[in-house]
């Protein structure tokens, strides 16, 4: 069998442990047991910042509309390039109108 050392578990931990710290989540200020976020969208969520340790309370907001606007921010808007694409002009490409056939009688 081929086992890793134990030195090359630790720095695969520690590797994993440092992408994760600093990750945010969302949970629900109601009664019972944290269910999905789907549930009680009206409820106030704490946010939750994971140190490497443990969960530690960061901050709170209204409902999971808000927590949702605070865990996933909207990406930038990237305006499109404009291409120097020919114009579709006379021709019998796959995707032009034909032109009229020309009547030889």
């Amino acid at each position: 069998m081929n086992e890793e050392s134990l030195e090359e578990w630790a720095r695969r931990r520690e590797e994993r442990r440092a992408q994760s710290t600093g990750k945010l989540r969302a949970v629900p200020l109601a009664s019972g047991s944290h269910r999905g976020s789907h549930v009680e969208p009206d409820a106030p969520r704490a946010v939750e910042e994971w140190d490497g340790a443990q969960w530690v309370i960061v901050g709170l907001v209204d409902d999971l509309a808000a927590a949702k606007g605070l865990l996933h921010p909207p990406q930038p808007v990237m305006e499109k390039a404009e291409w120097d694409r020919p114009v579709g002009g006379k021709g019998r490409g796959r995707h032009r109108r034909s032109a009229p056939a020309a009547e030889d009688c």
